[in-house]
Formats: structure tokens, C-alpha cells, sequence
């Protein structure tokens, strides 16, 4: 679905990574980590095509990300749910119409209204719909942001340390629904520092674990 072949980024003359290869499978689970700066933020928006990679390819769904058009581009995404590290909420919009932004913004609003109330009711937020985002905890919050990536049905979630600013339970609530996704047959890339999480991960779901440090990515070994 989506593939890196010797894939390198930088900024401002500093090169992040180089000569990154992987491939995100249909129903696979892949952790990603690494310092802070090494670049996982970037991969991830590779990945969606926030950004486009000026050396190597990156592939979504068969198109090279570079000749892909603004249209193509919104297709791909469509394809893809994100979580970012920060929530990005429009504060001034109760939490199910933030959710439903996606499907709105894509003009498939209808679509939306039907799953809906089932999507609140799994991520545990059924009685917090007219709420606004301010008035939700953090743990709140991420499950929103979590039911927003995924109320277009998304193939690929990808998460940027979505459990960062959580307690260890909350973070727990947050694993458990993720991995519920990938058993849905999605495929997962969770961007984390917390290797508890991912100790946690690993008793649960078959989970690849990627290192990014140095400028090179490679599979971690069992000490995690």
C-alpha cells in the first residue's frame, strides 16, 4: 500500500535519513522510534504526502507520491487516517462535528451521520458528542482525534505519538482500540518513545518494531 525505496529527507542542508526502505502491508503493525529530531514526524508525512521525498521513491498504492496531482493526492488520503501529536481541533465545533470534518471537507457528509454514533460509542465518548474539544481531558481528546482519522474507513492509521501526553491507563485505552483497528485488517504505524507501549503492544498484536537513528532505519531487536 505504501512503500519507501531509498528514501532520503532533510532540512535546511541537515539530512534527516537516507537510503530508507519499508513497506506498510495490509494488516500489518509497525511501531516506529528513535530520538527526538531523528525524523519520524517527516516519515509519517511521507507517508500521506504531507511532504514529497527528494531523493528515493515513495509509492501510494502503486503512484509515485511525486507525480501524483492535488487530486490524487486528496484520493490517497482518503485512504489514510491520521492522528498527529496535536489534537487540531476547531474548538468552536461540538466534538461529532470535529469527527466528521473529514467526510465533510470531502463532500460525503451523509456518509458520516450513519456510523456516527457507533464510532462515539466505541471510542467511549457517546455522552461527550456536544461537548466542545476544551472541555474534553487529554485522554478524551486523543480518542477524538482517533475516531476523526478513522470515520472515512481509512486502510492505514498512522499515529504520531498519539499516547504522549497520557497516563499509562489512558494510554492503554488508546492500544487497545488501535489494535482493534489492525485486527479490523488495517494496517498501523504508531510513532512513539514509549517503549512500555510497545512491550505492552507485543503481548497483543504481532507488532514490527522500527528504530530510526542516524539517519537509517532499522528493526530493533528483542530487547524492546
Amino acid at each position: 500500500m505504501i512503500e519507501f525505496q531509498g528514501v532520503g529527507y532533510g532540512y535546511g542542508g541537515r539530512r534527516l535519513f537516507s537510503g530508507l526502505s519499508m513497506s506498510l502491508a495490509p494488516g500489518s503493525f509497525h511501531f516506529l522510534t528513535g530520538p527526538s529530531g531523528a525524523g519520524k514526524t517527516t516519515l509519517l508525512k511521507l507517508c500521506y504526502a504531507e511532504l514529497r521525498a527528494p531523493e528515493g521513491r515513495v509509492t501510494l498504492w502503486g503512484q509515485d507520491a511525486r507525480a501524483m496531482d492535488r487530486d490524487a493526492v486528496a484520493m490517497a488520503r482518503r485512504r489514510i487516517g491520521v492522528v498527529h501529536q496535536e489534537t487540531q481541533f476547531l474548538d468552536h465545533l461540538p466534538v461529532a462535528e470535529n469527527i466528521l470534518l473529514p467526510l465533510t471537507v470531502a463532500g460525503r457528509l451523509a456518509e458520516g451521520h450513519g456510523n456516527l454514533r457507533e464510532l462515539l460509542a466505541w471510542v467511549g465518548l457517546a455522552s461527550q458528542a456536544g461537548q466542545l474539544p476544551p472541555e474534553l481531558s487529554g485522554g478524551e481528546r486523543q480518542r477524538a482525534a482517533l475516531a476523526r482519522a478513522v470515520i472515512t474507513s481509512p486502510e492505514v492509521i498512522l499515529a504520531d505519538e498519539p499516547t504522549g501526553n497520557l497516563d499509562w491507563e489512558m494510554s492503554q485505552r488508546l492500544l487497545t482500540l488501535l489494535v482493534e483497528l489492525n485486527r479490523m485488517g488495517k494496517a498501523v504505524l504508531i510513532a512513539t518513545h514509549d517503549l512500555n507501549l510497545i512491550r505492552a503492544a507485543k503481548q497483543q498484536v504481532g507488532a514490527r518494531i522500527l528504530r530510526l537513528r542516524d539517519g537509517r532505519l532499522q528493526a530493533a531487536g528483542a530487547d524492546l
